[in-house]
Protein backbone atom coordinates (compact mmCIF):
# COMPACT_ATOMS: atom_id res chain seq x y z
CA UNK A 1 0.00 0.00 0.00
CA UNK A 2 1.45 3.16 -0.88
CA UNK A 3 1.26 6.63 1.81
CA UNK A 4 1.41 9.77 1.43
CA UNK A 5 4.60 11.65 0.40
CA UNK A 6 5.70 15.29 -0.09
CA UNK A 7 3.80 17.39 -2.16
CA UNK A 8 0.86 14.43 -1.67
CA UNK A 9 2.80 12.01 -3.97
CA UNK A 10 2.05 8.97 -2.94
CA UNK A 11 5.05 6.52 -1.59
CA UNK A 12 5.57 3.06 -1.90
CA UNK A 13 5.07 1.44 1.31
CA UNK A 14 8.57 -0.14 2.18
CA UNK A 15 8.66 -4.02 1.33
CA UNK A 16 9.38 -6.28 4.39
CA UNK A 17 11.68 -9.08 4.21
CA UNK A 18 12.62 -12.28 6.06
CA UNK A 19 16.37 -12.97 5.03
CA UNK A 20 18.03 -16.39 5.92
CA UNK A 21 21.82 -14.84 7.35
CA UNK A 22 24.00 -17.15 9.21
CA UNK A 23 21.87 -19.41 10.35
CA UNK A 24 19.27 -16.94 11.19
CA UNK A 25 16.41 -15.12 9.85
CA UNK A 26 15.97 -11.73 9.76
CA UNK A 27 12.78 -9.56 9.01
CA UNK A 28 13.84 -6.24 7.56
CA UNK A 29 12.33 -3.55 5.70
CA UNK A 30 13.41 -2.41 2.42
CA UNK A 31 12.77 -0.16 -0.65
CA UNK A 32 14.12 0.86 -4.13
CA UNK A 33 15.29 -1.59 -7.06
CA UNK A 34 16.45 -4.81 -6.80
CA UNK A 35 19.29 -3.64 -8.87
CA UNK A 36 20.69 -0.22 -7.50
CA UNK A 37 23.29 -0.11 -5.19
CA UNK A 38 22.82 -1.36 -1.90
CA UNK A 39 22.84 0.50 1.51
CA UNK A 40 22.31 -1.40 4.65
CA UNK A 41 21.27 0.35 7.83
CA UNK A 42 21.40 -0.74 11.54
CA UNK A 43 19.56 0.69 13.90
CA UNK A 44 20.28 1.32 17.55
CA UNK A 45 18.78 0.65 21.00
CA UNK A 46 16.28 -0.30 21.89
CA UNK A 47 14.78 0.85 18.95
CA UNK A 48 13.90 -0.99 14.86
CA UNK A 49 14.44 -1.23 11.19
CA UNK A 50 11.20 1.60 12.02
CA UNK A 51 13.45 4.02 13.14
CA UNK A 52 14.68 4.62 9.29
CA UNK A 53 11.02 5.34 7.73
CA UNK A 54 11.83 8.99 6.80
CA UNK A 55 15.14 7.70 4.78
CA UNK A 56 14.42 4.66 2.82
CA UNK A 57 12.30 6.05 0.43
CA UNK A 58 14.58 8.76 0.24
CA UNK A 59 17.24 6.40 -0.87
CA UNK A 60 15.08 4.55 -2.99
CA UNK A 61 13.95 8.14 -4.73
CA UNK A 62 17.77 8.19 -5.77
CA UNK A 63 17.64 4.73 -7.52
CA UNK A 64 19.54 2.98 -4.27
CA UNK A 65 18.71 -0.28 -2.70
CA UNK A 66 17.75 0.56 1.17
CA UNK A 67 17.58 -2.47 3.33
CA UNK A 68 17.14 -1.74 6.91
CA UNK A 69 16.94 -5.04 9.26
CA UNK A 70 16.39 -5.68 12.49
CA UNK A 71 19.15 -7.32 14.03
CA UNK A 72 20.19 -9.73 16.16
CA UNK A 73 17.70 -10.19 19.04
CA UNK A 74 15.20 -7.79 17.64
CA UNK A 75 14.23 -10.35 14.91
CA UNK A 76 12.86 -13.38 16.84
CA UNK A 77 14.39 -15.34 14.90
CA UNK A 78 17.35 -14.03 15.44
CA UNK A 79 17.70 -13.99 19.09
CA UNK A 80 19.81 -16.76 20.07
CA UNK A 81 20.50 -17.08 23.98
CA UNK A 82 23.00 -15.98 25.94
CA UNK A 83 25.43 -13.16 26.37
CA UNK A 84 28.12 -14.51 24.01
CA UNK A 85 25.84 -14.51 21.05
CA UNK A 86 25.70 -10.54 21.16
CA UNK A 87 30.04 -10.05 20.59
CA UNK A 88 30.46 -7.72 18.66
CA UNK A 89 32.30 -10.10 16.64
CA UNK A 90 29.13 -11.93 15.39
CA UNK A 91 26.98 -8.78 15.00
CA UNK A 92 29.60 -7.59 12.50
CA UNK A 93 29.45 -11.15 10.91
CA UNK A 94 25.83 -10.74 10.54
CA UNK A 95 26.10 -7.17 8.50
CA UNK A 96 28.51 -9.78 6.13
CA UNK A 97 26.05 -12.03 6.11
CA UNK A 98 23.20 -9.69 5.43
CA UNK A 99 25.02 -8.44 2.33
CA UNK A 100 25.86 -11.86 1.33
CA UNK A 101 21.80 -12.58 1.51
CA UNK A 102 21.28 -9.87 -0.61
CA UNK A 103 23.55 -10.55 -3.83
CA UNK A 104 25.60 -7.67 -2.77
CA UNK A 105 29.16 -6.54 -3.83
CA UNK A 106 30.91 -3.94 -2.23
CA UNK A 107 27.50 -1.64 -0.43
CA UNK A 108 27.05 1.30 1.86
CA UNK A 109 27.24 1.02 5.87
CA UNK A 110 24.60 3.10 7.69
CA UNK A 111 24.64 3.03 11.25
CA UNK A 112 22.89 4.91 14.24
CA UNK A 113 23.50 4.57 18.20
CA UNK A 114 24.42 0.55 18.52
CA UNK A 115 24.13 0.16 14.89
CA UNK A 116 27.38 3.17 14.30
CA UNK A 117 29.48 0.85 16.49
CA UNK A 118 29.08 -2.34 14.21
CA UNK A 119 29.24 -0.45 11.40
CA UNK A 120 32.39 1.32 12.63
CA UNK A 121 33.71 -2.09 13.30
CA UNK A 122 33.29 -3.41 10.24
CA UNK A 123 34.53 -0.85 8.39
CA UNK A 124 38.13 -0.97 10.01
CA UNK A 125 37.76 -5.11 9.76
CA UNK A 126 36.17 -5.35 6.56
CA UNK A 127 37.03 -2.36 4.27
CA UNK A 128 37.07 -3.93 1.08
CA UNK A 129 33.65 -4.76 1.29
CA UNK A 130 32.42 -1.21 1.71
CA UNK A 131 31.64 1.62 -0.72
CA UNK A 132 31.16 3.74 2.03
CA UNK A 133 30.77 4.35 6.06
CA UNK A 134 27.99 6.60 7.31
CA UNK A 135 27.79 6.54 11.53
CA UNK A 136 25.08 8.79 12.68
CA UNK A 137 25.78 9.75 16.95
CA UNK A 138 28.17 6.88 17.71
CA UNK A 139 31.95 7.64 17.62
CA UNK A 140 34.71 5.67 16.59
CA UNK A 141 35.57 3.08 19.53
CA UNK A 142 38.85 4.46 19.97
CA UNK A 143 37.95 8.37 19.93
CA UNK A 144 35.13 6.94 22.60
CA UNK A 145 37.68 4.93 24.93
CA UNK A 146 39.70 8.32 24.93
CA UNK A 147 37.25 10.39 25.71
CA UNK A 148 35.80 8.43 28.72
CA UNK A 149 39.23 7.94 29.99
CA UNK A 150 39.37 11.86 29.66
CA UNK A 151 39.85 13.66 33.23
CA UNK A 152 38.30 16.86 32.24
CA UNK A 153 35.51 15.39 29.81
CA UNK A 154 32.13 14.56 30.69
CA UNK A 155 31.96 11.22 28.94
CA UNK A 156 32.39 8.95 31.99
CA UNK A 157 29.32 10.56 33.08
CA UNK A 158 27.13 10.89 30.32
CA UNK A 159 28.01 6.80 30.19
CA UNK A 160 27.34 5.83 33.30
CA UNK A 161 23.87 4.22 32.10
CA UNK A 162 25.76 1.73 30.53
CA UNK A 163 26.80 -0.24 33.73
CA UNK A 164 23.29 -0.45 34.56
CA UNK A 165 21.93 -1.97 31.29
CA UNK A 166 24.94 -4.58 31.84
CA UNK A 167 23.80 -5.72 35.05
CA UNK A 168 21.76 -8.78 35.18
CA UNK A 169 17.68 -8.74 35.70
CA UNK A 170 17.54 -5.13 37.06
CA UNK A 171 17.46 -3.42 33.54
CA UNK A 172 14.51 -5.80 32.14
CA UNK A 173 12.55 -5.01 35.55
CA UNK A 174 13.07 -0.76 34.99
CA UNK A 175 12.81 -1.09 31.42
CA UNK A 176 9.93 -3.64 31.79
CA UNK A 177 7.83 -2.10 34.49
CA UNK A 178 4.12 -1.00 33.92
CA UNK A 179 3.84 -2.96 30.83
CA UNK A 180 6.93 -0.97 29.12
CA UNK A 181 6.28 2.31 31.18
CA UNK A 182 10.01 1.67 31.78
CA UNK A 183 11.02 1.83 28.05
CA UNK A 184 8.60 4.91 27.13
CA UNK A 185 10.33 6.75 30.05
CA UNK A 186 13.76 6.53 28.37
CA UNK A 187 12.87 7.63 25.06
CA UNK A 188 10.79 10.29 26.81
CA UNK A 189 13.71 11.53 28.83
CA UNK A 190 16.60 11.65 26.05
CA UNK A 191 14.41 13.94 24.05
CA UNK A 192 12.21 11.42 21.70
CA UNK A 193 9.05 13.11 21.06
CA UNK A 194 7.04 10.56 18.47
CA UNK A 195 5.00 8.73 20.78
CA UNK A 196 3.55 6.27 17.85
CA UNK A 197 6.83 5.28 17.02
CA UNK A 198 7.23 4.84 20.77
CA UNK A 199 4.88 2.37 20.87
CA UNK A 200 6.19 0.42 17.76
CA UNK A 201 9.57 -0.18 19.64
CA UNK A 202 7.74 -1.33 22.71
CA UNK A 203 5.46 -3.88 20.94
CA UNK A 204 8.75 -4.87 19.58
CA UNK A 205 10.71 -5.57 22.52
CA UNK A 206 7.18 -7.20 24.05
CA UNK A 207 8.66 -9.46 26.73
CA UNK A 208 11.82 -10.23 28.57
CA UNK A 209 13.41 -12.86 25.91
CA UNK A 210 12.95 -9.69 23.36
CA UNK A 211 14.67 -7.20 26.36
CA UNK A 212 17.32 -9.46 27.10
CA UNK A 213 18.38 -9.80 24.23
CA UNK A 214 18.97 -6.31 23.24
CA UNK A 215 20.39 -5.47 26.59
CA UNK A 216 22.92 -8.25 25.89
CA UNK A 217 24.42 -6.16 23.36
CA UNK A 218 25.63 -4.19 26.03
CA UNK A 219 26.64 -7.09 28.48
CA UNK A 220 29.00 -8.76 25.93
CA UNK A 221 30.69 -5.53 25.42
CA UNK A 222 34.55 -6.63 25.34
CA UNK A 223 36.81 -3.47 25.68
CA UNK A 224 39.96 -5.05 24.36
CA UNK A 225 38.07 -6.42 21.30
CA UNK A 226 36.94 -2.18 20.69
CA UNK A 227 40.20 -0.88 21.73
CA UNK A 228 41.51 -3.37 18.97
CA UNK A 229 39.54 -1.36 16.01
CA UNK A 230 42.00 -0.18 13.66
CA UNK A 231 41.30 3.19 11.59
CA UNK A 232 39.08 3.33 9.17
CA UNK A 233 40.00 3.95 5.26
CA UNK A 234 36.52 3.79 3.47
CA UNK A 235 34.66 7.25 2.75
CA UNK A 236 33.16 8.29 6.00
CA UNK A 237 30.35 10.42 7.15
CA UNK A 238 29.92 10.79 10.74
CA UNK A 239 27.01 12.83 12.40
CA UNK A 240 26.69 14.05 15.61
CA UNK A 241 24.00 16.21 17.01
CA UNK A 242 24.78 18.89 20.15
CA UNK A 243 21.92 17.99 22.34
CA UNK A 244 22.77 13.98 22.75
CA UNK A 245 22.56 13.46 26.44
CA UNK A 246 24.97 10.26 25.79
CA UNK A 247 27.64 11.33 23.42
CA UNK A 248 29.19 14.09 24.22
CA UNK A 249 31.30 16.74 21.54
CA UNK A 250 35.16 15.30 23.19
CA UNK A 251 34.74 12.12 21.37
CA UNK A 252 32.73 13.43 18.62
CA UNK A 253 35.52 15.74 17.83
CA UNK A 254 38.41 13.01 18.35
CA UNK A 255 37.16 10.72 15.76
CA UNK A 256 38.93 12.37 13.15
CA UNK A 257 41.81 10.94 14.29
CA UNK A 258 40.82 7.28 13.29
CA UNK A 259 39.51 8.50 9.41
CA UNK A 260 42.10 7.78 7.17
CA UNK A 261 39.66 7.87 4.34
CA UNK A 262 37.89 11.05 2.84
CA UNK A 263 35.89 11.95 6.24
CA UNK A 264 33.43 14.89 6.93
CA UNK A 265 32.11 15.61 10.54
CA UNK A 266 28.51 17.16 10.34
CA UNK A 267 27.33 19.08 13.98
CA UNK A 268 23.41 19.49 14.46
CA UNK A 269 22.53 21.81 16.93
CA UNK A 270 20.13 21.35 18.90
CA UNK A 271 18.86 18.27 18.02
CA UNK A 272 18.54 15.35 20.02
CA UNK A 273 20.24 11.87 19.78
CA UNK A 274 17.16 10.49 17.54
CA UNK A 275 19.11 11.79 14.40
CA UNK A 276 17.04 10.23 11.93
CA UNK A 277 13.51 10.49 13.35
CA UNK A 278 14.68 14.12 15.21
CA UNK A 279 16.47 15.40 12.09
CA UNK A 280 15.39 13.55 9.09
CA UNK A 281 15.70 16.13 6.58
CA UNK A 282 19.26 17.26 7.41
CA UNK A 283 20.36 13.86 7.72
CA UNK A 284 18.87 12.62 4.34
CA UNK A 285 20.58 15.96 2.38
CA UNK A 286 24.24 14.58 3.65
CA UNK A 287 23.51 11.06 3.12
CA UNK A 288 22.35 11.43 0.02
CA UNK A 289 25.72 14.10 -0.53
CA UNK A 290 27.88 11.37 1.17
CA UNK A 291 26.56 8.39 -1.04
CA UNK A 292 26.46 10.17 -3.85
CA UNK A 293 30.51 11.44 -3.40
CA UNK A 294 31.37 7.53 -2.71
CA UNK A 295 30.55 6.02 -6.27
CA UNK A 296 28.14 3.61 -7.13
Amino acid sequence: MAQPGRGGRLTPAPERLSLPAGGLRFDALAAGPEDGPLVLLLHGFPQSSHQWRNQLPVLAAAGFRAVAPDQRGYSPEARPEGVAAYHVDRLVEDVLALADALGAGPFHLVGHDWGAIVAWVAAARHGGRLRSLTAVSTPHPLAMAEALGSPTGDQARRSAYVNLFRLPKVPERLLLAGEGGGLRKLFWNTGYTDREAVEEYVRLLDGPAAVTAALNWYRAVDLGTLAGVGPVEVPTLYVWSTDDPALGREAAERTAAYVRGRYRFVELAGVSHWVPEDSPADLNVELLAHLGAAGA
